[in-house]
């Protein structure tokens, strides 16, 4: 691996990406320290630290905005309002017949598609920029006293803009790393939010002398890793036979070849979904625990806490797994629908062996796509509850090695392997290109 780390940085174009990518890297994260006109950022950080009702919801934001939100920078909402525009485009292609026929024109449909996105990015970047304000600002005393159209009308106005920019331009960072340098841009722009998280959870250890669990959360963290890479890299190959065509003195196909179906084909967005819906109710109840209503105020409260991933509010746990297993058939079911296997088998001649083209061949890939996700269901929802369980082990929570303290969130260990891995295979075929040997055997 060090031989082809030093084989891509003697090839120009190669070292021209890698370079390009990092400085990109680098922008994003000065921009990413560049808070927002008349916040207070120590009284966020001091929230994001407490543990209170309220700051798992903003940890998560914080963690899909790559850091940017710890600062409330300009970065704060990151890529994730595009994020969750791709995932209604996705599940609103097969829904929509325009949409449909748009995705089968190729490229050209493809470009339409995404313009679509980048359009639909805005409103729902206005509505979440004022909705996280709103939320931060309840839950923080004084982070943003004049936001408010009612109170400030230009600088709440300022507020929104500025923070949407922030989204189109991290989005416009990623599209760049995506076409002049090496991996997936959005990807790695999150990928490098995380990372760069890893050095005050290590310190925090240190400061406390907490040597053993240190060790022990590296382990648990490596041996997490080394699961979902195994697992993400699992497929199962379906053997395809084409039918031999003669056209005149040649004859053409009669090859065989295997359809590669991914044991967790859904990758990090069935988290995400979970995740989303799990701290919705809590996030409501949050702006009513101060009410003067000493029963609202009561049943606010109440509802945080069982909508909050502590550890002793197992059933949030046992809901949260139940539900990445639940959206991660749902998702799987949604992309291998889009794909059409079957109609594009028998459009190229090809046929699985004791099978008939069109619906039985239909039908056999629906089932071995079902039995197969059952794995990746499984293992996603391990990863989900992952902080629960090292709870669970005898003097972690009493050594105040809480949840929060993991050197890298459950989803954080999905986009970190998965970012990992698709940057690999793109060197490596950057590599073998040029009769170089690749990062992965």
């Amino acid at each position: 691996m060090l031989e082809a780390i030093r084989n891509a940085f003697t090839l120009p174009d190669l070292r021209r990406k890698i370079v390009f990518t990092l400085m990109i890297l680098v922008a994003f994260r000065a921009a990413a320290h560049v808070p927002v006109p008349g916040v207070d950022s120590q009284a966020l950080q001091n929230f994001l630290s407490s543990g209170e009702g309220g700051s798992t919801i903003v940890q998560f934001l914080n963690l899909l905005s790559g850091g940017a939100l710890a600062n409330f920078s300009v970065m704060a909402m990151g890529v994730y309002p595009y994020i969750t525009a791709s995932i209604i485009m996705q599940l609103l292609t097969p829904l929509i017949p325009q949409l449909q026929e748009l995705s089968k024109e190729g490229e050209q449909g493809r470009n339409k598609i995404n313009l679509y996105t980048y359009w639909l990015t805005v409103p729902l970047a206005v509505l979440q920029a004022y909705g996280q304000v709103i939320f931060i600002q309840s839950s923080v005393s004084g982070i943003l006293t004049d936001f408010g159209f009612s109170i400030n009308p230009l600088g709440t106005l300022t507020t929104l803009v500025t923070m949407v920019a922030g989204t189109m331009i991290a989005v416009w960072m990623g599209d760049l790393i995506t076409e002049q340098g090496v991996g997936n841009g959005l990807s790695i722009i999150i990928f490098g939010g995380i990372v760069a998280q890893m050095p005050s959870r290590i310190a925090g250890f240190v400061s406390r002398q907490d040597w053993v669990n240190l060790i022990l959360f590296m382990i648990i963290t490596v041996a997490t890793i080394a699961v979902i890479a195994y697992v993400q890299e699992g497929q199962r190959r379906i053997p395809v036979q084409y039918g031999k065509r003669v056209r005149g003195t040649k004859v053409y196909g009669g090859q065989s070849a295997h359809i590669p179906l991914k044991v967790n084909s859904a990758g990090m967005i069935p988290l995400i979904f979970a995740q989303s819906i799990m701290i919705f109710p809590s996030a409501v109840a949050a702006s009513f625990q101060f009410s003067e209503n000493s029963f609202i105020s009561g049943m606010a409260t109440a509802v945080v806490n069982w909508f909050s991933p502590n550890p002793q509010s197992w059933p949030y746990w046992i809901l949260y797994f139940l539900m990445v297993v639940g959206f991660t058939y749902f998702y799987t079911d949604v992309i291998f629908k889009q794909q059409n296997l079957s109609e594009n088998l028998q459009r190229q001649g090809g046929f699985i062996p004791g099978k008939r083209p069109g619906r039985q061949t239909k039908s056999y890939l629906e089932t071995v796509v079902q039995r197969i996700t059952l794995v990746g269901a499984l293992m996603l929802g391990f990863v989900a509850v992952l902080p629960w369980i090292v709870n669970l082990i005898p003097g972690v929570s009493q050594s105040g090695a809480q949840t929060q303290a993991l050197l890298i969130t459950s989803t954080g260990l999905l986009i970190v392997v998965g970012v990992v891995l698709d940057t690999m295979k793109q060197l490596e075929a950057q590599l073998l290109m040029r009769n170089y040997e690749g990062f992965i055997n």
